[in-house]
């Protein structure tokens, strides 16, 4: 029986860096970042708070890093379905570092910036794909129901939406979508 290879110093410190990074947008994403300490990350993660702050330098650094929200770009074709499977993916899985901004934007500035810059983007791209008129609204209302709709099933946790099935949601959404969309 021949041993695995041994992994490098710089692959260790990669999956360490990734560990703190994948604890992080859990622990924003629960707590916010006011209630979220560099302690509750590092215990998340299984390492000591020195070695948090040597890969990030502060909660204000950790925090950038973990609620980054890459611009989601609609690809090319049928919108409704674009933004439709765009919502399954957030169904289907929790979009933690989406959650960890949506959950600390009303109490940290540069989380609220976060969002609103992702935002415009995100609101773009969905504008740019609409046929129809008055794209700028139909898209604004495209995500704001994308956003509700996230916010009520992991965050509020209030409602049917929590444990709904991904595909009971979209097909009571799929005319709405499509309509706002131009489809219809």
């Amino acid at each position: 029986m021949t041993e695995p290879p041994r992994r490098t110093r710089a692959e260790q410190r990669r999956d360490t860096e990734a560990r703190i990074l994948s604890a992080a947008r859990e622990t924003f994403a629960e707590l916010g970042y006011e209630r979220t300490t560099i302690r509750a990350v590092a215990a998340a993660a299984g390492v000591r708070p020195g070695l948090v702050m040597h890969y990030f330098g502060s909660k204000e650094e950790l925090f950038a890093s973990a609620a980054h929200l890459p611009a989601d770009e609609l690809p090319p074709g049928d919108p409704a379905q674009a933004l439709l499977s765009a919502l399954r993916r957030r169904l289907e899985g929790a979009p933690v570092a989406s959650l960890a901004v949506l959950r600390s934007m009303f109490t940290h500035d540069e989380a609220a910036e976060g969002f609103r810059e992702a935002g415009r983007e995100w609101l773009g791209s969905i504008e740019r794909a609409i046929p129809a008129g008055q794209p700028e609204l139909r898209a604004a209302l495209i995500a704001a129901i994308m956003t509700g709709v996230v916010v009520d099933r992991y965050l509020l946790k209030h409602s049917a939406l929590a444990d709904a099935p991904a595909d009971d949601v979209l097909e009571l959404l799929r005319p709405c979508i499509e309509s706002l969309a131009g489809a219809r």
